[in-house]
């Protein structure tokens, strides 16, 4: 993105640019506002790992979620235990803060490295649900649970869809 050009443009028409730029398959535009941002850098820092259960026809397939900002890796539960930091990402995001003083604004780009492995719409909401579990306070538990006290950690599908 030319940033000269874009430092005169509304925060919402930098989202309506970004989204559309990206819109085809293997990849996603998304943004948020700098204060999430801060929080989940904040977060991302203190527990770096998670584990997503991902809707899979008639079951779930779990996928690890590493997060070290301003990139979020994932992968699959399955191929990290076997391969561990070797284990190839089948998605990452990147965070990208240049407008995040001056509008507010924190554009992320998600790339799907293995389009065999996962959809368009299956990275997004691993983004989004992710996300959502570093950026809500109760959902969080669970993420210090699992970085912090991982022999008491329980998930279920519950902790997903509540």
């Amino acid at each position: 993105m030319d940033l000269n050009r874009a430092k005169n443009r509304s925060p919402e028409d930098l989202a309506s640019i970004w989204d559309d730029y990206h819109l085809g398959r293997g990849h996603i535009g998304l943004t948020m506002k700098a204060k999430l941002y801060r929080l989940l850098e904040q977060r991302g820092s203190d527990c770096r790992y998670f584990v997503i259960p991902l809707w899979r026809g008639s079951g779930y397939t779990t996928m690890f979620a590493q997060v070290q900002l301003p990139y979020m890796l994932f992968t699959g539960l399955e191929d990290y235990k076997a391969r561990g930091t070797q284990a190839s990402p089948y998605f990452t995001a990147s965070f990208y803060t240049e407008f995040a003083e001056s509008k507010d604004l924190v554009l992320i780009r998600g790339d799907i490295v293995f389009t065999s492995k996962l959809t368009d719409e299956e990275a997004k909401w691993l983004l989004e649900i992710t996300q959502s579990f570093y950026l809500n306070d109760v959902r969080y538990k669970l993420v210090e649970c699992f970085n912090k006290e991982a022999s008491d950690f329980e998930f279920n599908k519950n902790s997903i869809t509540n």
